[in-house]
């Protein structure tokens, strides 16, 4: 499973998922509004399904 660091020179503190910039709220966002992991994916590509699953861990 992907870490989630938070670093305050990365997203002003915000937990990420390690090695992107893609923050846990932004990943929570899109699924509550009804996004499919496959398409969060799509739309990020550095992101796998182990970081979508660390940040539903980490909420």
């Amino acid at each position: 499973m992907q870490k989630i660091i938070s670093d305050p020179k990365i997203m002003m503190g915000k937990p990420v998922i390690l090695g992107t910039r893609i923050t846990v709220e932004l990943i929570l966002e899109k699924l509550a509004a009804g996004e499919t992991p496959q398409q969060i994916l799509e739309a990020h590509p550095r992101l796998s399904d182990e970081g979508i699953k660390a940040a539903l861990a980490f909420a």
